[in-house]
């Protein structure tokens, strides 16, 4: 897995996000190393779409989403926000382009000013861009809570550790919305949620995205969740993406061998299903050193001498199915099963 190349980005008119190239490293100390946690990828969203971004831990999705808000600038690379390469930006004029492009973050509480009422706390933006009078903003913001779940009321008289992780994650939504952006970045925004919420706050994301024209770019670890919520879904490992599909092709014909085995171990609520034993062992190796050609390569069962050696290209496997490996499991000229 982990490839590089374009075949996949879209040229059309309504692509409101498009990034190339980018590249993200951070100095290890004074070692003159660097930890290379996105390493040249290319992928785009269109205007009212939601992609999905998963993988393991450490694969880099979080890292791309933070580029993206320039949460640090890129190390090198592209993103072109509707029309604006927000990369070129100075900070004042990226600190504008924020306000198109919220973010909703992992922890909820966290994320959240705990010295504050919270009906305060989602009308803070406001007060910032000096959007509206008191009277306009104050109506909007309860608007908003009432939305998402939360009582005006109860909001303006209680601070966040006065809410459950479920509620907070609803604030920080209303909080996201205040300023009508047209993106969201949504950083793993249930992981920290308990199944039952989950399920309740996707519900929420999903009618949110249709009333107000959102486009979602939403990261998560949890292919189950990912696969309900996204129209196209991007699968990283250590800084590369090695698989882009449509959510039901991702599912039901997974092309690369990672993504086959992330979907193997997705949880079946059944104790007579048959159980398949993955044919993967090992951990992820250290970003500080990531392998030559194929960054799988170590923990694939169908890697060869080419894998090790030759970087795998994104190319076409289907309607609009898209993989980086020398060896898929659909559209290659010798397909190569996974050993179970």
């Amino acid at each position: 897995m982990a490839g590089t190349g374009k075949a996949h980005l879209r040229n059309n008119d309504d692509v409101i996000l498009r990034v190339e190239d980018l590249v993200m490293e951070f100095p290890v100390g004074h070692t003159g190393l660097k930890v290379h946690a996105v390493s040249g990828i290319s992928f785009d969203v269109r205007r009212g779409e939601t992609l999905g971004v998963v993988g393991e831990s450490g694969c880099g999705k979080s890292t791309t989403g933070k580029a993206l808000m320039m949460l640090p600038k890129p190390t090198s690379g592209s993103v072109m926000f509707e029309g604006t390469e927000l990369t070129s930006l100075s900070p004042d004029d990226m600190r504008a382009a924020r306000t198109r492009m919220q973010m909703i973050f992992q922890d909820p509480i966290s994320s959240l000013n705990p010295r504050r009422k919270v009906r305060d706390i989602v009308r803070e933006p406001l007060l910032i861009w000096k959007r509206g009078t008191a009277a306009e903003q104050l109506e909007k913001v309860d608007a908003l809570l009432e939305e998402v779940g939360i009582d005006p009321q109860r909001a303006a008289e209680s601070q966040a550790h006065q809410f459950s992780g479920g509620q907070c994650q609803r604030i920080s939504i209303a909080r996201s919305l205040v300023l009508d952006p047209s993106m969201i970045i949504c950083d793993e925004p249930v992981s920290a949620l308990d199944v039952s919420v989950q399920a309740q706050v996707l519900n929420l994301l999903e009618d949110l995205k249709a009333k107000h024209g959102l486009t979602l770019v939403f990261i998560a670890h949890d292919l189950a969740v990912v696969k309900n919520i996204s129209d196209r879904i991007q699968v990283m490992y250590l800084g590369k993406i090695c698989e882009v599909a449509p959510s039901n092709s991702l599912y039901t014909e997974p092309a690369h061998h990672y993504t086959k085995v992330l979907i193997d171990s997705i949880p079946v609520p059944d104790p007579d299903v048959a159980i398949h034993q993955v044919a993967i062992e090992g951990e992820p190796p250290s970003p500080v050193a990531p392998p030559s050609g194929c960054r799988f390569n170590p923990r694939c069962p169908a890697a060869d001498d080419r894998c090790r050696e030759e970087e795998p290209q994104l190319r076409k496997v289907g309607s609009g199915h898209f993989v980086a490996c020398h060896h898929p499991l659909i559209g290659g000229e010798a397909p190569v099963a996974v050993r179970r």
